[in-house]
């Protein structure tokens, strides 16, 4: 994940929960669709050293900053997104730039949802990594693909050549969206950005289970069709087992905590009888 401080930091963990609200239930094209607006929205940003310092003006209105979010946006962008990018000029930045930053995260992990719905999200992980060891092993390669003047149709055509027989279509995407959006940056510099957030969007979606003994095959999937169908996506479990449970399941996804212990229940109603 991108390496923020203080505000900035708070405020993309803000969006991220409202990232989640959105995904939630959707289909793999409608992940993909949050995401190319949300890479729209990015170019944007990217272009404008003047958008990002007005939208995160902290002197500035926050009514004013979502005027400007909706004019500018409201006619190409999705309403969903719109919602997003209007959270996020109501929230405070350390530095403008880490508003384009904050959406770049949002946009990667986004597409890494489409693919976890099409339950490709590890093969795409794997994937970038790869991607890495190749440029890293061919420098000419890595100069094309990591030129800032480069033709994005030539870039895009020779990402699709390279990958759009072998890689997972998420895969494709995402690349592709790496190599023509450098905005001035190095290509690995920002691979690692991607890397980064698709391996933040996995860990979102693991959910770790506690238990005294293990669970049976029928009770795993039970316990994984119930997760997935909170989450609203298709979520993968990791099983624990710890000798302090006496009973039950504790799941813990996320930032929350899904705790149906006997040891838990049996504390929660002392605590009852002691007010």
């Amino acid at each position: 994940m991108i390496k923020l401080g203080g505000n900035s930091r708070q405020s993309l963990a803000s969006l991220r929960g409202t990232l989640d609200e959105k995904l939630k239930g959707l289909s793999s094209a409608d992940c993909t669709a949050i995401s190319k607006d949300l890479f729209t929205a990015l170019s944007a940003l990217h272009s404008s050293v003047g958008l990002r310092r007005a939208i995160t003006d902290p002197s500035r209105d926050a009514q004013a900053k979502s005027v400007l979010v909706n004019d500018l946006f409201s006619g190409s962008l999705s309403k969903n997104v719109i919602v997003i990018l209007n959270e996020a000029v109501s929230l405070r930045w350390s530095s403008p730039v880490d508003v384009a930053s904050a959406i770049e995260q949002l946009a990667i992990e986004a597409e890494a949802t489409a693919a976890n719905a099409e339950d490709s999200l590890d093969r795409v992980q794997d994937e970038l990594f790869i991607f890495g060891r190749t440029l890293a092993a061919n420098q000419e390669l890595r100069q094309i693909l990591g030129d800032r003047l480069g033709s994005v149709a030539g870039k895009t055509e020779l990402i699709a050549s390279l990958l759009a027989s072998k890689a997972a279509v998420s895969t494709v995407r995402l690349v592709t969206q790496l190599v023509t959006g450098l905005a001035g940056r190095s290509i690995d510099s920002v691979l690692e950005i991607y890397i980064d957030a698709v391996a933040a969007r996995r860990n979102r979606l693991i959910v770790l289970v506690s238990t005294r003994t293990a669970l049976t095959a029928t009770q795993s999937e039970k316990l994984t069709q119930i997760m997935s169908k909170q989450v609203g996506q298709p979520v993968h479990l990791n099983f624990h087992i710890d000798p302090s449970v006496l009973g039950g399941v504790s799941v813990r996804f996320a930032d929350e905590m899904v705790d149906g212990t006997i040891s838990t229940r049996l504390a929660e109603a002392g605590r009852a009888l002691a007010v």
